[in-house]
């Protein structure tokens, strides 16, 4: 059980408590894990390629929407020799509708630095060098693919850890806490396990110990859970809400007698994040007022979104060729719409326009 000051453990000022029956509690969970855990393809099939493309796929994307991804993914580029000798453009293209980017460019500059080496680093310190590397993934990928004793420190582990303790720390974010538990992970760590043990955090906080709703009865490491004795898990981890900012984007459907749509064309010297994307264009990249693009045509649909602490309303309206701007701004081009598969667009941005199209068909 959690003991205030435990005599197995240094007692670490700032730090909640520290279990004096780890090895119990890391039992326990590996036991579950290795019996319960979700076959995914990355784990069935493991190897330090595999391993890293995952875990940058699983940044801000959830496994069941990410795995059709992974398997485009491999098929298309094995490994990082590949992933390395293809072009960027191509890259992004294939990371497509997975969102954030950037994500995509990163794992492109970090395979061209690996297979510049003799061989891959193997400990944290080296993988931190490296582009698009931070400690969670730097963590998660020497842990899992070299066995170095590194813990995973990320929402699933900081909800895991504050229950576990009952700690009651009114942390700002996600972030802090994490920076804040990480002596607590590092102490429950299983050094002898390291990998499946951060695995095990992972998806134990991903299918078991969930934000709302967590699966108490069934969570193999409950007898060791001050949260789940105390009967609110969900009171923890306490964190600051979040402060939401609605906005209101006016977007236009343009489309031109001879079968082409105007988009928005975002090129690396006005969004780096977005560079290469196709959107469709506003009525600020149309140098229209948002009352003058609602008037211009009827509202075709409305779609709204959250982007970070953004939430996004935004009507999309029909806007004859006609009203165009003369000349029109160096970033809206025509694209045929029987090449609109072909070009890279936005996710959202996509569903839209495969809406409309339909829409128009029917």
């Amino acid at each position: 059980m959690f003991s205030p000051r435990p005599p197995a453990y240094a007692y670490l000022p700032d730090v909640p408590a520290l279990p004096t029956d780890a090895p119990a509690f890391q039992a326990s969970l590996l036991a579950w894990y290795r019996t319960q855990r979700r076959r995914l393809p990355w784990r069935e099939e493991p190897s330090p390629y595999r391993t890293v493309v995952s875990e940058f796929m699983l940044q801000q994307t959830q496994v069941k929407t990410m795995l059709p991804y992974f398997a485009r993914w491999m098929a298309a580029l094995p490994d990082f020799a590949t992933l390395a000798a293809t072009s960027e453009a191509e890259v992004v293209k294939l990371w497509e509708g997975l969102g954030y980017y950037t994500r995509a460019r990163n794992l492109h500059k970090l395979s061209r630095s690996l297979v510049a080496r003799p061989e891959l680093p193997r400990t944290p310190a080296e993988w931190l060098e490296l582009p698009g590397i931070g400690p969670y993934t730097a963590a998660a990928i020497t842990s899992i693919s070299f066995g170095a004793p590194a813990a995973v420190v990320d929402g699933n582990v900081v909800r895991i850890l504050a229950r576990l303790t009952a700690d009651s720390t009114a942390w700002r974010d996600t972030t802090s806490a994490g920076k804040a538990l990480t002596p607590l992970a590092d102490a429950v760590l299983n050094h002898t396990e390291p990998g499946d043990h951060n695995q095990a955090m992972m998806e134990l906080g991903a299918t078991i110990c969930t934000r709302h709703n967590p699966l108490c009865t069934v969570c193999p490491v409950r007898p060791f859970c001050a949260a789940a004795r105390a009967g609110d898990p969900e009171a923890y981890p306490r964190l600051a809400a979040k402060l939401i900012e609605n906005r209101t984007v006016l977007r236009a459907w343009c489309r031109r007698p001879d079968d082409q749509a105007l988009l928005l064309h975002r090129t690396s010297s006005t969004a780096r994040r977005l560079a290469s994307q196709h959107e469709l264009p506003s009525a600020e990249h149309l140098g229209l007022k948002s009352d003058a693009l609602a008037a211009a045509g009827p509202l075709l649909a409305t779609r709204k979104r959250g982007i970070t602490r953004y939430r996004f309303t935004e009507p999309i309206h029909d806007l004859p060729a006609a009203t165009l701007p003369n000349p029109m701004p160096a970033e809206l081009i025509w694209v045929p719409i029987a090449l609109l598969e072909t070009v890279l667009i936005s996710g959202p941005h996509r569903r839209w326009i495969r809406e409309l199209l339909a829409s128009r068909r029917m």
